[in-house]
C-alpha cells in the first residue's frame, strides 16, 4: 500500500509537469525509477494511463479517470493525516487568473494570505484561456462569465460593472455618443470570442433591456490586454471590467461613455475540478479569495 500511494503520487506529478525528468526532479528520484514505475502501475492495472510521445505527455481516457481518483485518495489522505496531526494547509497550489485582475485584488492581499498558512507554495497563472484543469494540473482557475465546461465545480466571487471607453484622441475624432443611437459612424475595437472566433458586439442597457451594437473595427485581437492598449491608441471603443481601466481612467488617457447605458456586469467565479476532493490548501484558498472580493470596491 506504501509502494502504490508513492506511485500515485508520482503518476499525478507527471501528469501535472507534463514529463518524467521534471516528476522524477520534485521527488528527488532516478528518472528511470519513475518511468519504471509508471510502467508497472499500467501493468498492474491492465490499462494504459498514458500518451507518451518525445515532446509531451498526456493522460488517456483511462489515465484521466485515474487521476482524478488519485487526486481524491490523495487529498483524502493528507486531510486524515493533518487533522490528527494537528498540521496547517500545506503544499503546493497552482492558480491561474487574469494577469490584471491578479494584480488589482490578489497581489495586494497575498502577503497576508501566506502569512495566515506559511506552509503553503504557490504557484500563479495568469491567463485568460480556458484551461484544462485536469491535464494541466491547475487547482483553481478564477474566470469572468459562464465556463462552457459544466464538470466543473464554481464558487461565485462577485457581480463585476462594465463600462464603455475611448481615448480622448478618439472622441476629438469621431465625437462622444450620448445615447446608443449617436453610434452610427463610430468605431469599436474587436475583441475576438474564444467561442466563435468572430468580435462580439457591444452591449447596453436601454431602459429595461439589452442591446447590442457591432460596430466596423479597424483592429481586432484576442487578447484584452492588446484590446486595451489599442482603446488607448484610439482605434475605437471599448468594453470590459471597470477595475482594468481605473489608472487610464484617473490619468485621463481613457474616457468612460455612455455612463446611461452600462453593459451588463458580469460575474466572477472561482473554478475547480468536479470530481476532486478539494484539499485543505484549496479550500483554505476559496475561502479568502471569496472575502478579498466581499471587501473589494467594485
Amino acid at each position: 500500500m506504501i509502494d502504490r500511494l508513492a506511485t500515485m503520487r508520482l503518476f499525478v506529478r507527471v501528469l501535472e509537469r507534463g514529463s518524467f525528468t521534471k516528476a522524477a526532479a520534485d521527488l528527488n528520484i532516478p528518472r528511470s525509477t519513475a518511468s519504471e514505475a509508471i510502467q508497472r502501475l499500467e501493468r498492474d492495472l491492465e490499462s494504459r494511463l498514458l500518451d507518451r510521445t518525445t515532446r509531451h505527455i498526456a493522460a488517456t481516457p483511462d489515465g484521466a479517470a485515474y487521476y482524478q481518483r488519485c487526486l481524491s485518495i490523495l487529498a483524502d489522505l493528507e486531510e486524515a493525516e493533518g487533522a490528527l496531526r494537528g498540521h496547517e494547509p500545506s503544499g503546493l497550489l497552482r492558480i491561474d487568473a487574469p494577469g490584471t485582475l491578479t494584480r488589482v485584488f490578489l497581489l495586494p492581499r497575498l502577503s497576508g494570505f501566506l502569512a495566515r498558512y506559511p506552509k503553503i507554495t504557490l504557484q500563479l497563472g495568469q491567463t485568460e484561456r480556458l484551461v484544462d484543469l485536469v491535464r494541466e494540473g491547475v487547482d483553481c482557475v478564477i474566470r469572468a462569465g459562464e465556463p462552457e465546461d459544466s464538470t466543473m465545480m464554481m464558487r461565485r466571487l462577485a457581480s463585476i460593472p462594465e463600462i464603455t471607453c475611448a481615448s480622448p484622441e478618439y472622441l476629438a475624432k469621431y465625437g462622444t455618443p450620448q445615447s446608443v443611437k449617436d453610434l452610427d459612424g463610430h468605431r469599436m475595437v474587436g475583441f475576438l470570442s474564444s467561442r466563435t472566433g468572430t468580435a462580439m458586439p457591444l452591449e447596453f442597457k436601454v431602459g429595461t433591456r439589452f442591446e447590442e451594437v457591432s460596430l466596423p473595427a479597424t483592429v481586432t485581437a484576442n487578447d484584452a490586454d492588446t484590446v486595451h492598449h489599442l482603446a488607448r491608441e484610439g482605434f475605437g471603443l471599448v468594453q470590459a471590467p471597470k477595475y482594468r481601466f481605473l489608472d487610464d481612467l484617473e490619468a485621463g488617457r481613457l474616457v468612460e461613455v455612455l455612463t446611461n447605458a452600462p453593459p451588463p456586469p458580469i460575474f466572477l467565479a472561482a473554478y475547480s475540478p468536479q470530481n476532486r476532493q478539494l484539499s485543505p490548501r484549496v479550500r483554505v484558498f476559496l475561502d479568502w479569495v471569496v472575502h478579498v472580493f466581499e471587501d473589494a470596491a467594485l
